[in-house]
């Protein structure tokens, strides 16, 4: 079943992303591989982008840059249902229709609903609104998410920052030596 739906997904969404390692036949093992290369040129968009904003559409990001850089490795499981690998291709197709709001200069390059993601409520509940889109593009991309949605709890991370720099919460040594 994983396989299945993997390759059930990885044919919806052919038609907007490029899709990496296909055997001959043109089919996948229990996972794909989108290359979001293109679009760092295109748009400016990289993999960490698409990833950052699949949060607003109640998605976990899924693995970037492996096994190759500037990719997204999708991976269903055998329990996911087909409205579930539905909804989730629904909202990388819908991704892709941003990414080419920014190729068309119809959104910039460096202020956009994905430069911007993922949008917790403290970011869209401010008295000022200086996006060159809705608060409502932001949180509310697909009409499904008004019923249903798990709202990210922060805004964006230096990711590369937190990966090298090491903050310690634990007490100072000189308190845990006092407790012995």
């Amino acid at each position: 079943m994983a396989i299945l739906n993997a390759n059930y997904m990885k044919e919806r969404l052919a038609p907007h992303y490029k899709i990496l390692y296909t055997n001959e036949h043109g089919m996948c093992a229990h996972e794909f591989v989108i290359d979001m290369s293109p679009f760092a040129a295109s748009a400016g968009i990289k993999e960490v982008d698409v990833a950052k904003r699949l949060q607003d559409y109640s998605f976990h990001s899924p693995t970037m840059s492996w096994p190759a850089a500037n990719t997204l490795m999708i991976e269903p499981t055998e329990s996911e249902s087909r409205v579930e690998l539905d909804r989730f291709c629904d909202a990388l197709i819908a991704i892709r229709q941003e990414i080419a709001q920014i190729e068309s200069g119809e959104q910039p390059r460096d202020n956009n609903m994905l430069k911007n993601a993922p949008h917790p409520m403290h970011t869209l509940l401010t008295a000022q609104w200086d996006r060159p889109y809705t608060r409502e593009q932001a949180a509310y991309p697909v009409a499904s998410l008004r019923q249903r949605k798990f709202w990210p709890s922060v805004s964006r991370v230096d990711d590369v920052y937190g990966d090298r720099v090491l903050v310690c919460s634990c007490p100072p040594m000189s308190e845990l030596a006092e407790q012995e």
